[in-house]
């Protein structure tokens, strides 16, 4: 049986897409039916899978071109939903779906299950997301919209060099890592990546928050880039 919990998260996340559909690289959401035990949402279909899907397809890893331009998406989408007091907490390859089957489909976020509405002078501290991508103020259990951009900054970690930036065999690890350890680019990977790409990433996955880009400095940053290497 679904719990009253269960329903009111679902309830939020409904609240929360009804408020950001429209934007072309958010999954459209097109109603919400509650009976007495569930709630039933209808969404877009799409039919591309997922970011990770595409990633393993190609090897494990992006072009730098190719991951400018998936970054533009992400950070659009990220970027607005900030702008709307909005932060989504749970961003990875999984949370992006492709519209199409098609090489260079449009992406849509999805999974807005773990969202919530902050104000500008608000801290949040509940530990959620998944680990891998957990940034460390949110282990600090004081946070906002910056913890969406370290998310952002692990996903770019991963299009560029194709395995992630903290790891370890245990969760306990890969906090400790996350918490401690500095970032690196030793991987022979990222040999072929260009200076300004790095540095890009670094300053998304700048361990403090208040040195850390905000979304849309970041998109305004990678459409430069985008834009000079046309």
């Amino acid at each position: 049986m679904t719990t009253a919990i269960a329903i009111r998260d679902v309830r939020r996340e409904v609240k929360i897409l009804r408020a950001l559909t429209g934007h072309h690289n958010i999954v459209e959401f097109y109603e919400a039916y509650e009976d007495h035990t569930n709630v039933y949402v209808v969404m877009e279909l799409c039919e591309g899978g997922d970011l990770l899907d595409r990633i393993l397809s190609r090897g494990g890893k992006f072009t730098e071109d190719d991951a400018k331009a998936v970054m533009i998406q992400i950070l659009n989408v990220v970027a607005f939903c900030h702008l709307q007091g909005v932060v989504h907490r749970d961003l990875k390859p999984e949370n992006f779906l492709l519209k199409l089957k098609d090489e260079d489909s449009q992406l849509k976020a999805i999974d807005f299950g773990l969202s919530d509405y902050v104000k500008p002078d608000e801290r949040l501290n509940d530990i959620v997301g998944t680990t891998y991508y957990v940034a460390p103020e949110v282990l600090h259990r004081s946070y906002s919209t910056e913890a969406d951009v370290w998310n952002i900054g692990v996903i770019s970690y991963i299009l560029l060099c194709g395995s992630r930036p903290f790891w370890a065999r245990t969760q306990s690890g890969i906090f400790r890592d996350v918490l401690k350890a500095d970032l690196s680019f030793d991987e022979p990977s990222w040999t072929s990546v260009s200076s300004e790409a790095k540095d890009f990433v670094k300053r998304l996955l700048n361990k403090d928050p208040r040195k850390r880009m905000t979304a849309a400095q970041a998109l305004c940053k990678c459409l430069i880039f985008y834009l000079l290497s046309s």
